[in-house]
């Protein structure tokens, strides 16, 4: 079984993903059988890890995640892996808003779950010895978790680094200095609003992980940080599929458009016996003829509206799918394509599939972000009236029209009453929530 660490913060940009891409590119081209893990329902990081390591990476999430598919994804990162190299979401403490004694979906949370050790990437910028405090305070607010190493990012030169190693040297002997890296412009990720840019869309891709990759073993001790991983305490389980297969052969809309996937979801349908066939709508491919269900993820459908409204063999094949009574199931992205109309950026209305009353708008931004707890308001493709998941909201879009029956009614994270969201009509459905796990 590999052991394993996870990469954290005190806060979101602190640099960790680019820690973790760098150690993964340099790991994998020493010939280290390296796996990797996201925490939290992020779309965008797993797919560089992936990249950097040239292995899926799974994302592993104590809120949306019954604990038998945490385990058995976990057991799966070890089983086929010499090291796990977890990253965190953003600062290590910081989780969704829940009653006492519930998960909340943090680093902590997972760290104290598998017995990972902590490795805390700190952001220096300004700081010499209240690097040492901030240090100090994540390494022993919670007994149960164990920072073992820091990794101090963004220093400006030998003063610097030689004022934080003294001062971290005094306030916390047991945690291990790996290294200091310096404020590097090569390091820093291009962003969006839903997050860092696709790395399907990054032409420089191998370029910057190589970079990475040279200055994590020019400036860490990575044989010291290797020597600190253990192994994980959880024991392997067997978990259902996170949401039920939608058919036997499943058409699955695969492109910058259409990427947020979760690999656990996939390999799920796939343990459970369904086929998947990729497609790409930005290509103006049509689903699979002989597909019995069709799933459209999320993605970016609003910065390629346009184009997506011109590809006629993607849109008849589609509704095609509905007419001859395949399943159809769209997320975030996807229910908006399932839609009539979709606004873009620059007020533009462009015709969808036509398939559900929705109507939105990019335009018209608003964020809309956290956990959902989801009942199924109708027997459908997914289950049973009052079949649950758990899931996740990330989108700036609104609705302009949304006339149906609903898919799920649904709570926040703290219990709260959010009404109903998504519809539904016979073998299609769609929503804004990303789908996790069932409850």
């Amino acid at each position: 079984m590999a052991e394993g660490f996870i990469v954290a913060a005190p806060s979101s940009g602190s640099g960790k993903t680019s820690v973790v891409l760098g150690l993964l590119r340099l790991l994998a081209r020493r010939g280290l059988k390296v796996a990797s893990a996201k925490i939290g329902p992020d779309y965008i990081d797993p797919a560089f890890h992936a990249a950097a390591s040239g292995r899926p990476c799974h994302n592993l999430d104590g809120w949306a995640m019954r604990p038998a598919t945490v385990a058995a994804l976990a057991a799966r990162l070890s089983a086929d892996a010499e090291l796990v190299v977890c990253e965190g979401v953003m600062g290590l403490f910081d989780g969704a808003l829940v009653p006492p004694g519930e998960a909340d979906g943090s680093t902590a949370e997972l760290a104290a779950l598998t017995g990972w050790p902590v490795i805390l990437v700190v952001d220096a910028r300004g700081m010499t010895g209240s690097a040492a405090a901030v240090l100090s305070g994540f390494a022993h607010l919670r007994p149960d978790i164990a920072v073992k190493g820091v990794i101090f990012n963004r220093v400006s030169g030998e003063r610097h680094r030689a004022a934080i190693a003294a001062a971290c040297r005094r306030a916390c002997p047991e945690v291990r200095l790996l290294g200091f890296l310096p404020t590097d412009a090569g390091l820093e990720m291009p962003s969006r609003h839903l997050g860092l840019v696709q790395a399907c869309e990054r032409p420089d891709l191998a370029a910057f992980l190589d970079g990475a990759a040279a200055l994590m073993e020019r400036c860490l001790d990575v044989d010291a940080l290797l020597a600190l991983a253990q192994p994980s305490r959880l024991k392997p389980a067997t978990a259902t599929p996170p949401v039920p297969p939608l058919g036997s052969r499943i058409a699955v809309a695969a492109d910058p458009a259409f990427a947020f996937a979760y690999p656990a979801l996939l390999d799920g349908w796939r343990a459970a016996g369904a086929e998947i066939h990729p497609f790409s709508p930005l290509a103006d491919q049509a689903p699979d003829p002989a597909a019995d269900a069709v799933y459209l993820p999320g993605g970016y459908p609003e910065l390629h509206a346009g184009r997506l409204a011109a590809n006629a063999r993607f849109l008849h094949g589609l509704r095609a799918a509905a007419q001859r009574g395949a399943a159809v199931l769209g997320e975030c992205g996807g229910y908006m394509v399932m839609g009539r109309t979709l606004v873009d950026a620059a007020g533009t209305n462009h015709a969808m599939a036509g398939l559900l009353g929705l109507e939105t708008s990019f335009a018209q931004r608003k964020l809309h972000l956290g956990y959902r707890r989801a009942a199924l308001c109708h027997a459908g493709v997914l289950g049973s009236a009052g079949d649950g998941f758990r899931g996740h909201e990330f989108h700036y879009a609104t609705v302009l029209t949304e006339r149906g029956e609903p898919l799920f009614r649904i709570h926040d994270a703290g219990g709260a009453d959010l009404g109903t969201c998504g519809l539904t009509d016979g073998r299609m459905a769609g929503s804004f929530i990303h789908l996790v796990d069932r409850t």
